[in-house]
Protein backbone atom coordinates (compact mmCIF):
# COMPACT_ATOMS: atom_id res chain seq x y z
CA UNK A 1 0.00 0.00 0.00
CA UNK A 2 1.52 3.23 -1.00
CA UNK A 3 1.51 5.78 1.44
CA UNK A 4 1.12 9.97 1.20
CA UNK A 5 2.31 12.83 2.95
CA UNK A 6 -0.64 14.81 4.54
CA UNK A 7 -0.26 18.88 4.23
CA UNK A 8 1.92 18.10 7.65
CA UNK A 9 4.41 16.57 6.15
CA UNK A 10 3.14 13.36 8.38
CA UNK A 11 2.74 10.02 5.78
CA UNK A 12 -0.53 7.98 5.94
CA UNK A 13 1.18 4.89 7.03
CA UNK A 14 5.36 5.21 7.58
CA UNK A 15 5.23 7.92 9.92
CA UNK A 16 5.91 11.82 9.98
CA UNK A 17 8.13 13.12 6.82
CA UNK A 18 10.38 16.32 8.02
CA UNK A 19 12.52 18.36 5.56
CA UNK A 20 15.79 19.06 7.08
CA UNK A 21 19.08 20.87 5.82
CA UNK A 22 21.04 17.63 4.79
CA UNK A 23 25.17 16.93 6.02
CA UNK A 24 28.02 15.52 4.13
CA UNK A 25 26.89 12.26 6.28
CA UNK A 26 24.02 12.30 3.78
CA UNK A 27 25.92 12.44 0.42
CA UNK A 28 25.89 8.66 -0.35
CA UNK A 29 22.43 8.62 -0.17
CA UNK A 30 21.75 11.89 -1.82
CA UNK A 31 23.77 10.36 -4.87
CA UNK A 32 22.38 6.72 -4.44
CA UNK A 33 19.04 8.45 -5.17
CA UNK A 34 20.31 10.46 -8.28
CA UNK A 35 22.16 7.29 -10.12
CA UNK A 36 18.78 4.89 -8.95
CA UNK A 37 16.56 7.01 -10.95
CA UNK A 38 13.94 5.77 -13.04
CA UNK A 39 13.40 9.52 -14.85
CA UNK A 40 16.97 8.98 -16.08
CA UNK A 41 16.78 5.51 -17.42
CA UNK A 42 17.16 4.98 -21.41
CA UNK A 43 18.38 7.60 -23.52
CA UNK A 44 18.93 9.78 -19.94
CA UNK A 45 21.14 7.42 -18.43
CA UNK A 46 24.48 9.17 -19.50
CA UNK A 47 23.27 12.36 -17.53
CA UNK A 48 23.20 10.82 -14.42
CA UNK A 49 26.02 7.85 -14.73
CA UNK A 50 28.90 8.83 -12.50
CA UNK A 51 27.36 11.64 -11.07
CA UNK A 52 27.98 12.56 -7.13
CA UNK A 53 27.03 14.84 -4.64
CA UNK A 54 29.94 15.00 -2.61
CA UNK A 55 30.10 16.18 0.60
CA UNK A 56 31.41 19.81 -0.50
CA UNK A 57 28.36 19.79 -3.15
CA UNK A 58 26.19 19.90 0.18
CA UNK A 59 28.12 22.16 2.47
CA UNK A 60 28.46 25.38 -0.37
CA UNK A 61 24.16 24.77 -1.02
CA UNK A 62 21.50 24.95 0.68
CA UNK A 63 20.72 20.97 -0.06
CA UNK A 64 17.64 19.93 1.89
CA UNK A 65 16.24 16.28 2.54
CA UNK A 66 13.05 15.21 2.92
CA UNK A 67 13.55 12.04 5.75
CA UNK A 68 11.25 9.61 7.27
CA UNK A 69 11.61 10.21 10.53
CA UNK A 70 10.95 6.70 12.07
CA UNK A 71 13.10 4.77 10.14
CA UNK A 72 15.86 7.65 8.91
CA UNK A 73 15.03 7.21 5.58
CA UNK A 74 16.02 9.87 2.58
CA UNK A 75 12.61 10.11 0.70
CA UNK A 76 14.28 12.71 -1.70
CA UNK A 77 15.83 16.46 -1.35
CA UNK A 78 16.43 19.32 -3.36
CA UNK A 79 19.24 22.03 -3.65
CA UNK A 80 19.10 25.61 -4.09
CA UNK A 81 20.56 27.52 -6.10
CA UNK A 82 20.49 31.35 -4.46
CA UNK A 83 22.30 33.34 -6.92
CA UNK A 84 20.90 33.71 -8.99
CA UNK A 85 17.86 31.35 -7.87
CA UNK A 86 17.37 28.82 -9.29
CA UNK A 87 16.77 24.74 -8.73
CA UNK A 88 19.46 22.80 -9.40
CA UNK A 89 18.65 19.18 -7.84
CA UNK A 90 15.36 17.92 -6.54
CA UNK A 91 14.48 13.73 -6.55
CA UNK A 92 12.33 11.55 -4.87
CA UNK A 93 13.20 8.02 -4.46
CA UNK A 94 11.30 6.34 -7.55
CA UNK A 95 8.60 4.48 -3.91
CA UNK A 96 8.03 7.57 -2.96
CA UNK A 97 7.01 8.86 -5.76
CA UNK A 98 3.16 9.93 -5.76
CA UNK A 99 2.80 10.02 -2.12
CA UNK A 100 3.16 14.35 -1.50
CA UNK A 101 7.40 14.18 -1.17
CA UNK A 102 7.93 16.37 -3.71
CA UNK A 103 5.02 18.48 -3.18
CA UNK A 104 6.45 18.65 0.23
CA UNK A 105 9.70 19.75 -0.98
CA UNK A 106 8.48 22.33 -3.12
CA UNK A 107 6.69 23.82 -0.39
CA UNK A 108 9.76 24.17 1.95
CA UNK A 109 11.40 25.12 -1.27
CA UNK A 110 9.33 28.25 -1.05
CA UNK A 111 9.05 28.79 2.14
CA UNK A 112 13.46 29.20 2.05
CA UNK A 113 12.86 31.12 -0.99
CA UNK A 114 10.56 33.37 0.74
CA UNK A 115 12.64 33.76 3.35
CA UNK A 116 15.45 34.99 1.60
CA UNK A 117 13.11 37.60 -0.65
CA UNK A 118 13.44 35.98 -3.92
CA UNK A 119 10.33 36.03 -6.24
CA UNK A 120 10.77 32.94 -8.18
CA UNK A 121 12.97 30.78 -8.45
CA UNK A 122 14.27 29.08 -11.69
CA UNK A 123 14.14 25.58 -13.02
CA UNK A 124 15.28 23.71 -15.94
CA UNK A 125 13.68 20.55 -15.54
CA UNK A 126 14.56 17.02 -16.96
CA UNK A 127 11.74 16.73 -19.94
CA UNK A 128 9.44 13.85 -17.91
CA UNK A 129 9.29 16.40 -14.44
CA UNK A 130 7.65 18.93 -16.47
CA UNK A 131 4.18 17.90 -15.87
CA UNK A 132 5.22 17.61 -11.61
CA UNK A 133 6.29 21.20 -11.94
CA UNK A 134 3.63 22.84 -13.65
CA UNK A 135 1.22 21.33 -11.21
CA UNK A 136 3.44 23.29 -8.53
CA UNK A 137 2.29 26.47 -9.94
CA UNK A 138 5.63 26.64 -12.23
CA UNK A 139 5.27 28.71 -15.40
CA UNK A 140 7.13 27.68 -18.76
CA UNK A 141 9.39 30.54 -19.86
CA UNK A 142 11.47 28.94 -22.59
CA UNK A 143 13.13 25.99 -23.75
CA UNK A 144 17.45 25.37 -23.17
CA UNK A 145 18.89 23.73 -26.13
CA UNK A 146 20.82 20.64 -25.51
CA UNK A 147 24.66 21.24 -24.90
CA UNK A 148 26.31 18.15 -26.14
CA UNK A 149 27.77 16.09 -24.79
CA UNK A 150 26.86 16.76 -21.11
CA UNK A 151 23.41 17.45 -22.22
CA UNK A 152 21.48 15.46 -24.88
CA UNK A 153 18.24 17.08 -25.48
CA UNK A 154 16.59 20.03 -24.84
CA UNK A 155 14.69 21.04 -21.42
CA UNK A 156 12.08 22.85 -20.21
CA UNK A 157 12.82 26.02 -18.95
CA UNK A 158 10.18 27.52 -15.84
CA UNK A 159 9.95 29.76 -13.28
CA UNK A 160 8.63 28.42 -10.13
CA UNK A 161 6.72 31.72 -7.91
CA UNK A 162 7.64 32.45 -4.41
CA UNK A 163 4.63 33.77 -2.52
Amino acid sequence: MRSSVTPTGRRASGGPVRVRRATARDAKRLTRLVRSSRAYEGPYAPMVDGYRVGPDYIEVHEVFAAVQETTGRVLGFYSLILDPPELDLLFVADDAQGAGTGRLLIGHLRQEAGARGLPGVRVVSHPPAEGFYLSMGAKRTGTVRAAPPAVMWDRPELCLPVP
